[in-house]
């Protein structure tokens, strides 16, 4: 494994953080993560403007211009040499002096194998649960997944793939992933309190041209009744929900939006 750590390239193993870090002490850290195709980093824009945006809502400073990040980027993604890579970006708090106040950012990125959603996945489709609970700070790409692992136990239990979470019977989003839905011919996806992720941006846009699209509050009711439901991310591209809370969506089959949105997915992939 590849890795950049404070102006230094060197290999994964020596990628090392302090324990002082606020990433460790805190939680205090942002994140991106785009994969690539032939080499050639997918929506390496949108995913840097994203990490800039996050890294100054939380008061942090990325210590290199955007075209400096991007050759980083491209020596590492040279080096690794992988058909199919994911790159991680990560900046921390830096290692705090007193474990509470943030220091010198510290940048990590790490090169690596990454593994995307097969046509198989595509046609089984994921069993999700909801769960009321809402991010802190949503629209910044952070951490902290606490809620997310701590739920891992209660996903086993109820044999489900995902948890989409909620607040005030309101959808907002996946841990790691956008959700659409299908209601009346019209394509919906939450528009408030979320992490509005790349691929969603992708998937509006191919959208458009062939269904109504709204960006609105999406309520639990309404996604029990849909017709189509369907999670978009970095990794699983488009993938459709099948079961809701042990509720059957649809057809129990992927259904032709999600279905034409795969497909358009994967011909933009197969140009590269």
């Amino acid at each position: 494994m590849n890795a950049y750590i404070n102006n230094r390239f060197v290999q994964g193993s020596e990628a090392v953080l302090h324990v002082s870090d606020l990433s460790l002490q805190r939680a205090y850290a942002l994140f991106d993560f785009f994969r690539t195709v032939n080499g050639t980093p997918l929506f390496l824009e949108q995913h840097l403007q994203r990490f800039y945006n996050s890294a100054a809502a939380m008061h942090l400073e990325v210590p290199h211009t955007k075209e400096e990040l991007t050759a980083i980027i491209h020596r590492l993604i040279k080096e690794a040499a992988l058909k199919e890579a994911g790159v991680r970006l990560l900046l921390t708090g830096g290692y705090s002096a007193d474990g509470y106040h943030t220091a010198t950012p510290n940048l990590v990125i790490n090169c690596n194998h990454v593994q995307t959603s097969t046509q198989e996945q595509f046609e089984k489709g994921v069993s999700i649960i909801t769960y009321e609970h809402r991010r802190e700070l949503p629209h910044i790409k952070s951490i902290n997944y606490l809620m997310a692992v701590w739920l891992h136990p209660l996903l086993k239990e109820k044999q489900a793939d995902d948890v989409l979470y909620h607040h005030n019977n309101i959808i907002t989003e996946f841990p790691r992933a956008n959700v659409f839905a299908v209601l009346n011919n019209t394509l919906v996806t939450p528009a408030h309190n979320i992490l509005k992720g790349i691929t969603r941006s992708f998937v509006l846009e191919q959208a458009a041209a062939f269904i109504h699209v709204e960006e609105r509050d999406l309520t639990v009711h309404e996604l029990l009744n849909a017709s189509e439901v369907f999670l978009t991310s970095t990794t699983r591209r488009v993938i459709p929900v099948l079961k809701v809370n042990g509720h059957i969506v649809g057809n129990a089959a992927p259904g032709p939006v999600a279905s034409r949105l795969w497909q358009q997915f994967m011909n933009m992939e197969q140009q590269i």
